[in-house]
């Protein structure tokens, strides 16, 4: 019989070489599945022991399709007696159109008569149709003029072993089928019949574990399920099914032996969840359930002379944000490295990026799909990846690196991180930057945010990696990146779900405050908390969010200038222009402001500023919060009565947002006459304060002071000492109006 095996896309090869194995015949892995020839025997055990297959699809005829005519004239004329039982149901389905038959209904529509018909003249009867449990399936494929028709002999999808439903997880949905091709890919059958050992990071909600151990037992993964698509077909031979049924259960009583499976996970709900899955898949004795990676050490050192694969899954979840991968990324590859006993991995990422975090080269790799998700299988030679790293010493801990010049790198880190910590300490910051590209080759800003109030003894990290010249190897600089996380992890005392990865370049257009655009597969290594924190300066709280956005909410190049404001505005009346998070009013709020107004075109900050507010209790009906574009508010403002004493401005750099003016912002082009309306907006006596972050920025002092505004430069008092080394991180001016 001529059959064809579907699968997920990007397993066909997988799948090709498991039919081989399982002796069928004539095997051609094509698009979304396999072609192969079998006798009815060999489809018993194709639909039993596939892993892999998601269906098996026996191929009844081609006929031709040009219209709804000749697609029923062809159905027609097939021997369907022979195909579907009596007293049997049907369901049709179609898929594929063409530019007669534009509608998939309506083909399955046009099939299911022809069908219906044929049985009927050849019968008496029509079949019943059975929408939702039919006993027999029979799916239509249109590919332009010619269909193929075929029977289900699946019924419900194989990837349904049954145990998945037994526990509902937060972890990653990854198909089971999936999870078994990971397996395959990696030679685990082989390696299980040799009494090697598997780790399993618990990525999968234990769905690795589970299918590494239903291979290693050799138990069949369609041995418990009841319902099969071949009850209604004429076909079937019901003692030789049986018969096929019970060699299963031989060979899954043959097959309990000692197995060594580890699945690891910090959180005790998914280690219940994945016990209850492994439960209902009568494997639970056969893996063990570990809560850390200590107990995971004390059982990897029971085998210390047996060889071991390690498994993962590394894509994103709502649980872990994209911007911790690399650094989840540079610690998986550290922890690989120290399990001498592991020479293999198998990994399910998202794309060629996760390679170079991880510091190794992948020794074959299978582009595929998780549901709509595209990833990658990975296959690591651990060994070989282990040869390739070098050592580095910090604080008295050796760890692998990729780069020799990460030890200068590591020894910058701990110097500067033990300076600023003591002047912080001092000055009441619990936010600061500790490296600023000082080296290179190291090209990135690490700043660290300590928490307070309800979040005190948390610490988050947030690295701002610039990206690399076109002269740089993008590999070699990610490698050097993930090096750097490492060093960080250990000299910051922070675990890498916590330590949330940014790439700035310099972009053509676009908001100010823009989401991370960064793309990154996400990772189940370590499961990050969220990147929200509330974090404390000069005695005021703020809420910080390191996961969401390119910016965290709090400028902290803007410490001192925060403070200026804040001491400018006793006693008076302000307002903040482009006020993103209302950091700024919540400062000149708490220094004795008569009131407070913020203009900003975003919901999403002015709610975010409100809760600053409410974090510091100066929420008292004196604060007033406006969403406008400022440049045009500004403008219509200057024609009212309303003015401020003091008013502070931080414009963006750009933005071409549509909700901005026509011909969009530019802050070197458009500074001048916004600062001019500004200064209109002033009572007398009043003055502004100008931010602006463009590092070649120049003011237009003539064109401003022409239109009777003073200008004075007092950026110099403005740079905080954790940014002393690139002192354009911004420029900030006083202006009066004359």
């Amino acid at each position: 019989m001529e059959l064809f095996a579907t699968c997920g896309s990007g397993l066909e090869p997988i799948l090709g070489q498991e039919l081989r194995d399982l002796g069928m015949d004539e095997v051609r892995p094509l698009t979304g599945g396999v072609a192969f020839a079998a006798s009815l025997e060999q489809v018993y055990t194709a639909l039993l022991w596939s892993r892999v297959a998601s269906r098996i699809l026996l191929v009844v005829e081609r006929v031709k399709a040009s219209d709804s005519d000749s697609i029923y004239a062809g159905v027609h004329g097939l021997a369907w007696e022979d195909h579907v039982a009596a007293g049997a149901t049907i369901a049709v389905s179609a898929r594929g159109t063409n530019d007669q038959l534009r509608d998939t209904r309506y083909t399955a529509l046009r099939v299911k008569d022809a069908i219906c018909d044929r049985l009927r003249d050849v019968r008496g009867e029509r079949p019943d149709v059975d929408a939702q449990h039919p006993d027999l399936r029979i799916q239509v494929n249109l590919r332009g003029n010619r269909a193929t028709i075929y029977l289900d002999l699946s019924g419900t999808s194989l990837e349904d072993r049954g145990y998945r439903d037994a526990a509902r997880s937060t972890s990653p949905f990854v198909h089971e089928t999936l999870a078994a091709g990971m397996l395959l890919a990696i030679g685990w059958p082989e390696r299980a019949r040799r009494g090697e050992l598997l780790v399993d990071s618990m990525s999968a909600a234990g769905t690795l574990a589970i299918e590494a151990a239903l291979i290693a037992a050799d138990i069949a993964p369609g041995i418990t399920r009841s319902n099969w698509g071949f009850t209604g077909w004429s076909g079937h031979d019901e003692g030789l099914w049986e018969a096929a049924l019970d060699a299963a259960d031989v060979r899954a009583q043959e097959g309990r032996r000692a197995i060594a499976i580890y699945a690891t996970d910090p959180r005790k709900r998914e280690i219940a969840c994945a016990q209850a899955r492994a439960k209902a898949a009568a494997v639970a004795p056969l893996i063990e359930f570990l809560a850390d990676e200590n107990a995971l050490d004390a059982a990897l050192a029971r085998h210390h002379d047996v060889r071991g694969v390690f498994a993962s899954c590394l894509f994103v979840t709502a649980e872990v944000p994209e911007a911790t991968l690399p650094a989840c990324y540079a610690q998986l590859a550290r922890q690989l490295l120290g399990y001498t006993q592991l020479d293999a991995a198998v990994m399910l990422v998202g794309s060629q990026d996760a390679d170079a975090y991880l510091g190794m080269e992948r020794s074959e790799g299978f582009a595929c799909m998780n549901g709509s998700a595209p990833c990658d299988i990975a296959l690591f030679d651990l060994h070989a990846s282990a040869g390739q790293r070098t050592q580095a010493n910090v604080r008295d801990c050796d760890i692998a690196v990729y780069d020799a010049g990460a030890q200068q790198f590591a020894d910058r880190l701990n110097k500067v991180f033990k300076q600023r910590r003591k002047w912080a300490t001092k000055n009441k910051v619990s936010a600061f930057r500790v490296y600023d590209a000082d080296l290179p080759d190291y090209n990135m800003a690490i700043d660290l945010y300590e928490g307070a109030g309800a979040d005190a003894g948390r610490r988050l990290v947030h690295v701002a990696e610039y990206a690399p010249p076109k002269n740089i190897d993008v590999g070699k600089a990610a490698r050097r990146m993930a090096d750097a996380l490492n060093i960080a992890s250990v000299v910051l005392d922070v675990p890498a779900d916590d330590i949330f990865v940014k790439r700035r370049v310099r972009a053509k257009g676009g908001s100010q405050y823009a989401r991370n655009e960064t793309v990154w597969s996400d990772t189940s290594v370590s499961f990050a908390r969220s990147g929200a924190l509330v974090t404390q300066e000069n005695g005021l709280l703020f809420e910080v969010d390191l996961a969401s956005y390119l910016d965290t909410g709090l400028f902290l190049d803007h410490r001192d200038t925060r403070e200026l404001v804040g001491k400018l505005a006793a006693g008076k009346s302000f307002l903040n222009l482009f006020a993103y998070t209302c950091t700024a009013s919540v400062y000149a709020a708490a220094r004795g402001a008569k009131f407070t107004t913020s203009v900003d075109l975003s919901n999403t900050y002015l709610q975010w500023g409100e809760r600053n507010m409410e974090l510091n209790g100066l929420m008292n009906g004196h604060q007033e919060f406006i969403r406008a574009d400022c440049v045009e508010w500004v403008t219509q403002t200057r024609h009212t009565k309303m003015r401020w004493d003091l008013i502070f401005v931080d414009p963006p750099t750009f933005s071409n947002s549509a909700k901005m003016r026509q011909r969009g912002w530019d802050v070197q082009r458009d500074h001048a006459e916004l600062l001019i309306g500004v200064s209109r907006l002033l009572t007398r006596g009043g003055a502004a304060v100008f931010s602006c972050n463009l590092r070649g920025f120049k003011l237009d002092r003539e064109t401003i002071e022409r239109a009777g505004v003073q200008v004075v430069d007092i950026t110099d008092k403005t740079i905080p000492l954790d940014f002393e080394r690139h002192a354009k991180v911004h420029h900030c001016f006083v202006l009066r109006r004359i």
